[in-house]
């Protein structure tokens, strides 16, 4: 894998024969030049700032270092280096100074300009004069006793008179330059580390990310519902209507055949599949969305639901209000769910639904007097389930010992939709009139 830092690179045998030296030296004399800069800029609007005139640009130049600092890290971190910054609510520039005094990153940023202007840039080029400028010297001590002819004073310790003892000093530099290579690096890396730490923006820091994760996934959740509403009445409008009309015309065609013949016996075996087939269309229209759920809302479905399972239901869900349709779409199938199981797995002899809506949260409670020991991994539904409330910042909770009682839970927080509102969208005129 190819190194993305500094620190990366020295751990490789390939460093000193790879760009990495060359980086890192580029990056510690930028940050020689910028905080010189920063330091003078600093001090310029510090001096203002004692008669209040300097102050609001004081407070915001760390916004220019920051950038500054950001651009020059792409030398030694090829990672990306995201703005920290958040994009104003409104346009103009009062909306866009209170979002950035808003912001950590801002003082992160001025907190850093500081120490740039006040610490970082000498410690900067002492690394360089260190690292590069001692070997440089030393390497240059030939061409200095040529120019002098007589002696030379390598780096102002070391007196050469000749020039078997300038080479030697030459030789090294070489060596110094080749070896103080790799802490440059170290150096280099560490200084860009704690620019990435100030500078770029921390997860605590991202409510716009977070909020537009949320908000696509509700969207996601719109898109779905709308898309199941559209088969739905496809099926209604196109599918079943079709059927009725093939159902109407082979009882016709009954009549007109002989009776006894093979003719009237195939034609009324015809007649009872196309029968059987509208029959097993209208339950799946209204597995997909039931009426009474669009038309009614959430606790007459959840009766309906409970009058046509297998096992005795009580209800208790008639004070529910109207509420989102993607949350009443989405309790409603975790009832229908919960019964499916009770009724299939729990060799109950009776169950219980009861659901409130208080505080902002659904709260629906699906319990049975079975045997208990329902487990999402077995694969009996409730994993996908639990994955559907989740979509909407819900919980499903289950209890259910060896034995019993099981008790499902599931909570929803949402509000509730105004008196008189539908939760769906209204309905075409060709969805009307249902079977």
């Amino acid at each position: 894998m190819e190194p993305r830092t500094p620190w990366q690179a020295l751990a490789g045998p390939r460093y000193l024969r790879s760009s990495w030296p060359w980086r890192s030296v580029g990056y510690l004399a930028g940050g020689g030049v910028v905080g010189a800069l920063a330091c003078a800029v600093l001090l310029v609007l510090g001096t203002f700032s004692l008669f209040l005139v300097g102050l609001p640009l004081l407070l915001l130049s760390g916004l220019a270092s920051g950038r500054a600092e950001r651009l020059r890290l792409r030398l030694v971190d090829l990672d990306p280096v995201p703005d920290p910054h958040r994009v104003p609510a409104a346009p103009g520039l009062a909306a866009w100074l209170r979002t950035r005094v808003a912001e950590q990153a801002t003082w992160r940023e001025l907190a850093y300009a500081l120490l740039l202007a006040t610490v970082l840039w000498p410690l900067d080029l002492l690394a360089l004069a260190v690292g590069v400028g001692l070997p440089l010297a030393l390497l240059g001590a030939p061409l200095q006793l040529a120019v002098d002819g007589h002696e030379v004073k390598v780096v102002k310790a070391y007196l050469a008179t000749s020039y078997p003892e300038a080479l030697g000093a030459a030789l090294v530099g070489a060596v110094l330059l080749v070896v103080l290579a790799h802490p440059l690096a170290a150096v280099a890396g560490a200084r860009a580390a704690l620019a990435r730490a100030l500078l770029t923006p921390r997860e605590t820091e991202r409510p716009g990310a977070i909020g537009e994760v949320i908000a696509s996934r509700a969207r996601l959740v719109d898109a779905f519902e709308a898309e199941r509403r559209r088969i739905e009445r496809d099926l209604h409008d196109g599918a079943q209507q079709r059927l009725v009309a093939l159902t109407m015309a082979l009882g016709l065609a009954r009549l007109d055949a002989p009776p006894g013949g093979p003719l009237a016996e195939q034609l009324a075996k015809a007649h009872a599949e196309a029968g059987q087939v509208l029959t097993e269309l209208r339950e799946l229209i209204h597995g997909i969305h039931p009426q009474v759920l669009a038309d009614y809302g959430l606790g007459p479905a959840l009766t309906d639901a409970a009058d046509r399972s297998a096992v005795p239901v009580d209800t208790d869900a008639d004070a529910l209000p109207r509420l989102p349709a993607s949350v009443e779409s989405a309790a409603y199938f975790a009832g229908c769910e919960a019964l499916a199981n009770i009724g299939k797995h729990s060799g109950a002899r009776r169950a219980r639904i009861t659901a409130r809506h208080t505080g902002g949260v659904l709260r629906l409670d699906v319990e049975d007097d079975g045997h208990g020991g329902a487990d999402p991994a077995r694969g009996s539904g409730l994993t996908g389930l639990a994955d559907r409330i989740a979509v909407l910042d819900g919980t499903l909770t289950i209890m259910s010992p060896p034995g019993g009682p099981t008790l499902l839970r599931v909570e929803i927080p949402c509000p509730a939709l105004p008196t008189g509102s539908a939760s769906s969208s209204p309905r075409t005129a060709s969805s009307s009139g249902r079977d």
